[in-house]
């Protein structure tokens, strides 16, 4: 099964999609929902982030090969977890399929592309064992954790680095049917491809995290979980960065400069 959610005129809807068509519904795919009006073609739409988190959860450094890459680059301190440690981003950055990734205009470097598998919760959860945790995973979506990365070097709390408006990029779909563990995440930019690994190559699985943070908070239908990359790619204003998890689709958005007035 697949989802979208979209711009209407009476505001954001969802829709299951089935090939090229977005069948509305009246509600949401986490509780219960009927189909309402004529089907829609998902090529017309204004597609949003395909849900709305009311807490947006990351994964840090989950690949070690992006451990191996940051060291290889010299930053030595950089090592690879020992259990998951789970951070934090803001539902501000979000943006849909086909919005724009806007470089502010006080940040004159390349930004860097990691491609995310993302976890897209479907009940709540607490105390959970890898079963339950499992159970409440309502499917999969991609996702583009833009950095700045002169900024993160200098930012203590990643505050402009990771969470600068438009700088998480979501969707198209959410996907339910997938075992994205057996994925191949791809990143291009103007269509050459710039970084391609195994989805499932991770230091902690989705399972992992849910089961620790679930120890400590609540996770809520529509809460999401960022798993992380193991390869950049970077980008500038012009281009066209495209994200893609094999069986789930491709995220793609153009890049453009911040026109401040």
């Amino acid at each position: 099964m697949k989802w979208c959610r979209y711009h209407s005129a009476e505001g954001p809807r969802f829709a299951m999609v089935e090939d090229e068509e977005a069948f509305p519904v009246y509600g949401n795919p986490f509780g219960l929902y009927e189909f309402e009006g004529p089907p829609l073609l998902v090529s017309e739409l204004r597609l949003l982030p395909p849900c709305e988190p009311r807490t947006f959860f990351c994964a840090g450094l989950n690949y070690h090969g992006h451990v191996a890459r940051a060291n290889a680059a010299g930053h030595v301190d950089v090592v690879s977890p020992q259990r998951p440690e789970v951070g934090y981003r803001a539902n501000s950055a979000l943006i849909g399929a086909g919005d724009a990734i806007v470089r502010p205009a006080d940040y004159a470097h390349p930004m860097e592309a990691e491609g995310e598998l993302v976890a897209v919760i479907g009940k709540p959860l607490r105390h959970a064992t890898r079963d339950e945790a499992a159970d409440a995973i309502f499917g999969w979506t991609v996702g583009n954790d833009v950095t700045a990365r002169q900024w993160q070097r200098g930012d203590r709390t990643l505050w402009r680095s990771k969470n600068s408006d438009t700088f998480k990029p979501m969707g198209p779909f959410i996907v339910t049917d997938v075992d994205p563990l057996t994925s191949t995440t791809v990143v291009c930019v103007d269509g050459r491809e710039k970084a391609s690994f195994p989805t499932g190559d991770m230091i902690f699985d989705p399972l992992d995290y849910l089961r620790e943070i679930s120890r400590y908070i609540t996770l809520s239908p529509g809460d999401v979980l960022w798993m992380g990359t193991d390869h950049t790619a970077e980008f500038a204003p012009g281009s066209t960065v495209a994200v893609t998890i094999s069986g789930i689709g491709t995220l793609s958005n153009p890049v453009v400069e911040e026109n401040l007035p």
